[in-house]
């Protein structure tokens, strides 16, 4: 796995640690195991951040940290994960979740137009939590799982593909070697 790649854009340990909602972990934020980049800590932390963003809670970032950190998986990437729920995506995924949700319960979807604002929020929930929240956690789950087995996959092709390439860069030097005449 392009290691470089990853630690170019995820945050590092002290932003994360000083983070003014994630400070409330303090030395749980210590653990050396939260900041590796391995194919199991960085798969499970795609499944704890696709999971944690699928659901429509405040403070995201909070709770895919404290699922994180027991898990043991990586931390930044986890909590950076979340964001793919931001102003811009929160309208058209929730709605999607919310179309599952209707599905699965076999109810008709309500008209309903969306705005970002405490008040639309109290007055609408009611008629939508359910759907929603029933919705948001099946698209969680397959989202964390489709991710963690991705990226579970992707890295052993990498490091497969890899080896492959240095065994046959390492034969084709060998190759030149033993076609060279003795004494050269």
């Amino acid at each position: 796995m392009p290691k470089k790649f990853i630690k170019r854009y995820t945050p590092d340990k002290e932003t994360i640690r000083n983070h003014k909602y994630l400070r409330i972990f303090g030395k749980l934020l210590q653990d050396p195991n939260l900041w590796h980049l391995n194919r199991r800590s960085v798969s499970g932390a795609f499944a704890v951040g696709l999971f944690w963003a699928f659901i429509p809670i405040p403070f995201q970032m909070v709770t895919a940290a404290a699922t994180a950190i027991p898990a043991r998986v990586n931390l930044p990437i986890s909590v950076a994960l979340v964001w793919i729920t931001n102003p811009v995506t929160m309208p058209p995924m929730f709605y999607f979740t919310y179309l599952v949700g209707t599905w699965i319960l076999n109810e008709p979807a309500q008209e309903v137009e969306f705005e970002l604002t405490v008040d639309w929020l109290m007055h609408s929930i009611n008629g939508i939590w359910l759907p929603l929240y029933l919705g948001s956690l099946i698209c969680a789950i397959v989202a964390a799982a489709l991710g963690y087995a991705l990226i579970r996959g992707y890295w052993r092709w990498h490091v497969v593909s890899h080896m492959k390439r240095r065994r046959a860069k390492w034969a084709r030097t060998h190759a030149k070697e033993d076609s060279r005449p003795d004494g050269q």
